[in-house]
């Protein structure tokens, strides 16, 4: 699909309102957290939630937390902090997934010049650099490794780390992947890592958006791949990209758009119907909310988007997606609620199977 042919069906109008409320089941899941969630499912059926667990956009002290649901997403509660901050930073950006040996790893980073919580500090904040999260026990537990990778010195790595994102996908090779970014002032370079140890040292290092930030991976298996990642070439033109990988995320190519600006930041899942599931946020005015698009063609073309989810203010979206029974799925997202401090975790609970190929109920 050509950019052209994209914004002309992207423009048309969304899946109506009245439709998707009979088909998407919305609820709040967690509140007083700005989130940007990261959903796990394991395999008794529980599914995990690594939250940011402060309500601000990052702007003082917090942690990333772990919660769980063990009713399919309906209800949550607490299970563990994955990475304690340390006094004037914060933990909040992460890449998760599994380990070939079962364990659960976080890869989470921060930032510096953090005030205790409700206090706002200005000047120069840097990245942290990253922590290797890892836990044997289903979540309960963590333990924290501050062995990470620097950045190449370039003048975008020079005294900087990096930022993961999204998730951690197994190569057909057997090693584990994890898309991590640069950033420094309007600049973003976007690469992934490898660990050919099961999580345990993360190296070989190769570009995948060099002019973009917070990517998801998908291994759709047999070494082909997808990648989701926020283009930021213009400010004005902050949108999703599509990119692909035929040699097991070695070496990656530009392919289309997968959103109009200001609809960001993306996930991609495979799911059990074979189909390949985008969500995003979507912030354009008057229209705040996380949208989705349907691919059964691993990537090659998409459905029109169509709405899960409305939100009060352009301050939402990231969402994350896990498959629970009947091929149903949980979507979670952030939203701010109010003008003040006041964020939750909501979850959309939906079935794609009665979303067709054109993105409208069937």
């Amino acid at each position: 699909m050509r950019r052209r042919d994209f914004f002309a069906t992207g423009s048309i109008a969304l899946t109506p309102a009245w439709a998707s409320e009979r088909l998407i089941e919305n609820r709040v899941a967690i509140q007083n957290v700005c989130a940007w969630p990261k959903l796990e499912k394991l395999k008794d059926g529980t599914i995990l939630a690594y939250i940011f667990n402060q309500p601000c956009h990052g702007i003082w002290e917090g942690d990333l937390d772990c919660w769980e649901s063990k009713d399919q997403g309906r209800t949550w509660r607490f299970r563990s902090r994955v990475a304690a901050h340390e006094p004037g930073t914060n933990r909040m950006n992460c890449a998760s997934g599994v380990a070939r040996n079962g364990d659960l790893i976080v890869l989470c980073s921060g930032w510096t010049n953090k005030g205790p919580v409700g206090q706002v500090r200005s000047g120069e904040r840097k990245v942290l650099k990253p922590w290797i999260c890892r836990s044997s026990d289903g979540g309960r537990s963590w333990k924290v490794d501050t062995r990470f990778p620097d950045p190449p010195q370039t003048d975008l790595g020079k005294d900087n780390n990096f930022i993961p994102f999204g998730a951690i996908e197994t190569a057909a090779d057997g090693s584990l992947c994890a898309a991590v970014y640069l950033v420094r002032g309007e600049h973003r370079t976007g690469y992934l890592l490898r660990s050919r140890d099961d999580g345990v040292t993360w190296e070989d290092r190769v570009p995948l958006n060099p002019t973009g930030n917070e990517t998801w991976i998908l291994h759709l298996g047999s070494g082909r791949w997808l990648a989701a990642s926020r283009e930021f070439k213009e400010r004005r033109d902050v949108h999703i990209e599509l990119f692909y990988s035929h040699d097991d995320a070695r070496t990656w190519r530009r392919g289309m758009p997968l959103s109009l600006p200001l609809q960001i930041t993306g996930n991609l899942i495979r799911l059990s119907d074979g189909r390949v599931l985008f969500t995003c946020g979507n912030r354009n005015w008057g229209n705040y909310g996380v949208d989705a698009r349907l691919s059964d063609d691993e990537g090659k073309t998409w459905s029109p988007p169509f709405r899960l989810a409305n939100c009060p203010y352009s301050d939402c979206g990231y969402p994350s997606s896990a498959e629970i029974s009947g091929g149903s799925l949980v979507t979670a997202y952030y939203t701010r609620i109010s003008e003040d401090f006041h964020y939750e975790m909501r979850v959309a609970i939906w079935n794609p199977r009665r979303f067709g190929r054109e993105g409208t109920p069937s």
